[in-house]
């Protein structure tokens, strides 16, 4: 049976206003059990002190942005939602995560926490995927794709504003020893375990 997934969130942290668009993504720490040495969009689960709902996961996106990136954003509330995953059914360790927007604020001093996150970097998208140093997970390649195509950080806050957030859940959908991650409207999908 699959297990009930965890709630989580996950803030993608744009710089670059109406000339550019740069996202943060830090690397977990290599001897972390769960995507060690990975580079992903500061994120984690929802702390049973932030409440229930919408504003928990944007308390928790706010939270996480600090933690793991020294980044202070100033209001939940004023988080964009762009996208909300949820993992396979046949993982074992399942989140339920809400992906945000949000610009970096002026003042920021992005730097690692040294611990959970050890290293990160401002990129753009397409030189994310093409670099060959930076290790990426499946949802992270994807919102990548997403984001690419976006010519400025205004471009893109401007578009998600507002827009209806509709729930991803990929399924693994193995074929002899091969297993793939299928997403919804691609060939396979609605072949649910």
């Amino acid at each position: 049976m699959p297990t009930e997934p965890r709630q989580a969130a996950t803030v993608i942290v744009l710089r670059g206003g109406a000339a550019s668009l740069e996202v943060l993504l830090v690397k977990r720490n290599p001897a972390q059990r769960f995507m060690g040495g990975a580079w992903v969009f500061p994120g984690g689960a929802v702390d049973v002190g932030e409440g229930e709902g919408d504003g928990a996961h944007r308390r928790a996106g706010v939270r996480e942005a600090r933690e793991e990136a020294n980044v202070h954003l100033p209001d939940p509330a004023a988080l964009i939602k762009f996208s909300r995953w949820i993992t396979p059914p046949q993982v074992p360790t399942r989140f339920d995560t809400h992906f945000f927007l949000a610009a970096l604020p002026p003042d920021a001093d992005p730097r690692p926490d040294g611990e959970e996150c050890v290293d990160l970097r401002f990129m753009t998208p397409a030189a994310a995927l093409e670099a060959d140093d930076v290790l990426l997970v499946f949802p992270t390649v994807k919102h990548l794709e997403q984001l690419a195509p976006f010519a400025s950080a205004d471009e893109l806050l401007a578009w998600a504003q507002g827009r209806e957030v509709v729930p991803v859940t990929p399924l693994i959908v193995k074929v002899g020893e091969v297993a793939r991650v299928v997403l919804p409207g691609e060939p396979g999908y609605a072949s649910e375990p």
